[in-house]
């Protein structure tokens, strides 16, 4: 696509920017890096930079404790953008490397595609969202611009061609996202969300959205969405954007999923207090970002472990449920342009291939030692701990995950010469282990070892006034193919008191019958089935979602069920 000239986004370092001179589209601006642009993008050696952290003496590090019991955020899961009209379309081979689990892969188990302008372009990612919902993968999307039909030019400042939707059209547009997500829904893809906009907030090249114009969208139109409503998605995680939604009753209960993005956004910007307050029952994503840059090679190393501790930082700071990198493919970004996972992408995988989704993150020492990060996660009786070490010299490091009774931590490294490479496992004693953290490197282990403690659930605020009625609130999702289907279903609390252990009843249409699921014990497998709570989830707090889900295969029967009961209540279904 033609550019239109130099936009600027922020850097959080505080460097000039300018557009990356590679980029086709006139759709991303990027961040100029103080290092060389690199113009080779294909399988890379890993490319040094000059020491930035200074060296942590081993006896420096304190004991990281784990504790299973406490749970935070439920993971929606880590993935990226494929947009075939600007950098054209992931080939079989790349979504198979894209959203597989196994080495070499990514385990991206979330897919962001844009909403065409056009009703005739709305296959062109088809191919490649098809994929990703046959393995199971989130799909949701975010349009740039509405149909030209509905758009209006105004001044907007030194801007004399600026683009927004016309009052009157408000209608119109929510009915072309509703044709959007009817069309992929017909050929084998159920959008899990779709966005109002994207980057309402730096739209110099697309559609302008005040947040008055956003939040009367919300209150006037957004209802009748007939998917999960994502806004603001703010370039920068500005709150004034997201703000007016979270304050507005009749906008809230009309959003689903706050969603940001993190371009230039401080550290000290990503916790959200309001949202804490009054987000009862919705979702907090971060749908889009690159870091540091999009002007240096992926493999630029260690520059590659700044991508390690954002996502940190994202999970535990800011505590999304979802982590989204822009292009999937692109020479800065996680999977290079020969279809190899870059040392960038070798960050994302570290969390994207063993925290799958309904993982729950749980309490752990972050900071166990400078330059150190740690979080962990939890899906039954199995923990998962990322460790980020950031220091020039090597670390030892104790993990103690308590009332653990495992015996052995399954380990992957990535340094400046290995790439997510197994390590076996290591030897734990009291659901204890003491490793050394190689110099600049990040580490993740994976413990599994039956029951573990019951969680306590983090204080929710009480859910919104006009948040869904009844006690029980159900969200299901269905994606489905040739024979088979996998179903997402969410669970909310709208009363005022926390259920501890539950049964959710529903009956499967004829001809469907469950194979696996996870964050549930299903039985039987076809028609009337009772899915029962596991450890971890067993308490369902009020005003908070959790999900369960299950793949099925079917028969040419692909109908939804009608009706759910949790422990003998009738649902709300949405």
């Amino acid at each position: 696509m033609p550019r239109s000239g130099v936009r600027n986004k922020p850097s959080d370092a505080g460097d000039v920017t300018m557009d990356d001179q590679n980029e086709p589209e006139n759709g991303r601006r990027s961040l100029l890096s103080r290092r060389a642009v690199l113009t080779t993008m294909g399988t890379l050696p890993v490319i040094t930079a000059a020491a930035t952290v200074v060296g942590a003496s081993e006896a420096a590090a304190a004991t990281a404790v784990i504790d299973p019991s406490t749970q935070r955020q439920t993971i929606r899961g880590y993935g990226g953008m494929a947009h075939a009209a600007w950098i054209g379309d992931l080939t079989s081979a790349q979504r198979e490397t894209a959203f597989g689990t196994g080495e070499g892969r990514l385990g991206f188990s979330v897919l962001r595609i844009p909403v065409p302008e056009s009703s005739a372009d709305f296959s062109r990612d088809l191919a490649t969202a098809r994929r990703a919902a046959e393995l199971g993968v989130l799909v949701f999307a975010s349009p740039w611009n509405p149909p030209a039909s509905m758009i209006e030019t105004f001044t907007r400042g030194s801007q004399t061609n600026a683009k927004r939707l016309r009052y009157n059209a408000y209608a119109a547009y929510a009915q072309h996202l509703n044709d959007f997500t009817t069309h992929l829904r017909n050929n084998g893809v159920n959008l899990y969300a779709i966005s109002v906009q994207n980057e309402p907030d730096y739209a110099h090249d697309w559609t302008w959205w005040t947040s008055a114009e956003m939040l009367r969208f919300l209150r006037e139109n957004a209802g009748s969405i007939s998917t999960r409503v994502i806004a603001p998605e703010s370039f920068q995680y500005v709150k004034s954007m997201s703000d007016p939604i979270l304050n507005d009753a009749t906008a809230l209960a009309n959003v689903d999923i706050i969603g940001a993005h993190l371009y230039g956004t401080s550290y000290a910007n990503f916790p959200y207090p309001l949202f804490q307050q009054r987000g009862a029952g919705k979702e907090l994503w971060m749908t889009e970002v690159y870091h540091p840059n999009s002007s240096d090679s992926a493999d630029l190393w260690p520059q590659a472990l700044d991508v390690g501790e954002h996502i940190h930082r994202a999970m535990v700071d800011a505590e999304f449920q979802m982590y989204v990198w822009w292009y999937i493919r692109r020479g800065y970004g996680p999977m290079r342009e020969d279809g190899t996972v870059s040392k960038r992408g070798a960050m994302m995988a570290h969390y994207s291939r063993f925290v799958r989704p309904g993982y729950v993150r749980i309490g752990a020492t972050a900071n166990p030692a400078s330059n150190v990060y740690v979080s962990a996660y939890r899906s039954g009786g199995t923990v998962v701990i990322v460790a980020i070490n950031k220091n020039t010299s090597a670390v030892s490091q104790q993990f103690t995950i308590a009332g653990s009774a495992a015996t052995g931590a399954s380990s992957w490294v990535t340094d400046a010469n290995r790439t997510v490479t197994p390590q076996g496992t290591t030897a734990m004693t009291n659901g204890s282990l003491t490793v050394s953290l190689p110099a600049r490197s990040i580490t993740t282990f994976v413990t599994t070892a039956g029951p573990l403690p019951s969680p306590t659930p983090t204080p929710t605020p009480s859910p919104s006034p006009s948040g869904g009625g009844g006690q029980f609130r159900v969200a299901y999702t269905m994606n489905a193919w040739n024979n088979g289907f996998t179903a997402n279903i969410s669970i909310t609390n709208n009363g005022t008191s926390a259920v501890n252990g539950w049964t959710l009843v529903f009956t499967l249409p004829s001809g469907q019958a469950i194979t696996s699921g996870w964050n549930a014990t299903y039985s039987p497998s076809s028609g009337q089935v009772s899915a029962v709570n596991v450890g971890h989830n067993a308490t369902l707090a009020p005003g908070a979602t959790i999900d369960v889900g299950f793949q099925a295969t079917h028969t040419g029967n692909t109908a939804e069920p009608g009706a759910f009961t949790l422990n003998g209540v009738p649902c709300t279904v949405v």
